[in-house]
């Protein structure tokens, strides 16, 4: 008999414990032993059958490709020719204490083949018992999965390594789906997040940011963005929080099993903001000196307009009088001429007093055309009250300034808005100074109506 009739022989006595799905059926149906066999030997999935002293008693031709070992070469030998060095021996002690309570046995150990070739090896060894409940044979069956464990292994390599440097980064980053749900975040956004009190930060930038970007933010544009500027009022004595933001919209294909004929695409939004708030203080205290700067030549030229407005008005009353008193003496005089030098005198005042009348209004200085823009009230307040900090101070005002912490932007002229909103804030100061109450309070809210 030849060792491959051996072997076949050995496998169809080993099988014969498998098959035992033969004993139900009716004998037409039964599948023969040796069909077992040669479905075996024709498998991908390297197979091979030991006696219970591990001796090889059969390999099929995955096997012998896999180790590099013909049939001849393992024929006999102790399935421990595969063994490597470096898998720990506990390894192999959990094996045998499970096989001895015929119980199968699964994991991953390294092999070696004929030609000293290292692979991981995907293993399971299951117990073959006869009819008395003895273990009689092993059946092993094992895999190459080296390309899968180093694929793997530089997925999670490559996990950790973005996921260690996207919570290093300075910047809040988040990973919304197209609902607007988190699905990652860092550590920065984290923070922010417990910041803003149990509200999502990511919901409240991107309010502004669809605010701000209006059809280009649409569902159906997914259009990406950069460095859009953004704004967020804590309320209370906080101050305003400023952002960069920054957004690409991508897509990824759905892993599930049933998207495996049908692709399906995931969309979403990679969310990256910096903080840039002390940029921001920084140019408002430049724009605020600029902005005193104006407020005061704003007040000057409204002093002058009153100044001269008010001279214009006591000239007016003199002239009236001139004006009346020649157009009376004009209408008793007639055509007798009486009182003639008089009548003179009185209409070169009255043309002088014209003429000086005006020169006062050429001369009053003219407010400058101011254009429509949008306009965010909450800013603006916020310059007012700047503006106005140091006179709080010194008058002991306490401000309970309480925002909505989104507004959408208004049309207005902005500059006479924010001098409106200043003399309102002056005029509320001037009569607690004036009536010298002792509770000086003072309440500012924004909200959203309609």
């Amino acid at each position: 008999m030849s060792d491959d009739d051996l072997s076949d022989t050995i496998l169809t006595v080993a099988l014969s414990n498998i098959a035992q799905c033969n004993a139900g059926t009716s004998p037409e149906n039964r599948l023969p032993s040796a069909m077992f066999a040669k479905v075996v030997d024709k498998l991908a999935l390297a197979i091979c059958i030991t006696d219970t002293d591990a001796k090889i008693l059969y390999a099929n031709s995955a096997f012998t490709r896999l180790t590099g070992y013909s049939h001849a070469e393992v024929m006999g030998k102790d399935a421990a020719i595969l063994s490597h060095n470096s898998t720990p021996v506990r390894v192999y002690d959990q094996m045998w204490t499970q096989l001895k309570q015929q119980q199968s046995w699964t994991g991953l150990l390294v092999n070696r083949s004929k030609k000293d070739a290292v692979y991981l090896a995907e293993l399971t060894v299951a117990p073959l018992v006869n009819d008395a409940g003895v273990t009689t044979h092993y059946l092993g069956m094992h895999r190459d999965v080296t390309e899968i464990h180093q694929l793997e292994q530089q997925v999670l390599n490559q996990k950790v390594l973005i996921e260690s440097m996207v919570d290093a980064a300075p910047t809040f980053i988040a990973l919304l789906d197209e609902n607007g749900r988190i699905i990652l975040s860092n550590q920065a956004y984290k923070a922010l997040a417990e910041d803003m009190r149990g509200r999502e930060p990511a919901a409240e930038l991107l309010r502004s940011l669809q605010e701000i970007l209006g059809e280009s933010f649409a569902p159906e544009q997914r259009r990406s963005f950069a460095d859009q500027e953004v704004s967020f009022e804590p309320g209370g004595a906080e101050s305003t929080r400023w952002f960069a933001c920054s957004g690409t919209w991508f897509r990824e294909r759905d892993v599930r099993a049933d998207a495996f004929f049908k692709p399906i695409r995931q969309t979403y939004l990679l969310l990256i903001a910096n903080e840039i708030t002390t940029l921001k203080h920084q140019q408002e205290a430049v724009q605020m000196n600029a902005m005193r700067a104006l407020l005061a030549e704003q007040e000057r030229v409204r002093s002058m307009r009153e100044a001269l407005e008010g001279a214009i008005f006591q000239l007016q009353a003199p002239m009236n009088l001139i004006a009346a008193a020649y157009d009376m003496m004009e209408r008793r005089s007639g055509v007798r001429g009486d009182n003639l030098a008089l009548r003179h005198a009185l209409q070169q005042a009255l043309d002088a007093s014209r003429q000086a009348l005006d020169k006062l209004q050429n001369s009053m200085p003219e407010i400058p055309p101011e254009a429509v823009v949008p306009v965010n009230i909450n800013h603006l307040m916020r310059e007012v009250l700047s503006l106005c900090t140091q006179r709080m101070l010194a008058g002991g005002v306490v401000v309970e300034w309480q925002p909505t912490s989104v507004l959408p932007a208004v049309p207005g002229r902005e500059g006479r808005l924010r001098g409106m909103f200043k003399q309102l804030l002056d005029n509320a100061l001037d009569a607690m100074e004036h009536h010298r109450s002792e509770q000086r309070e003072l309440r500012i809210t924004t909200r959203l109506q309609g």
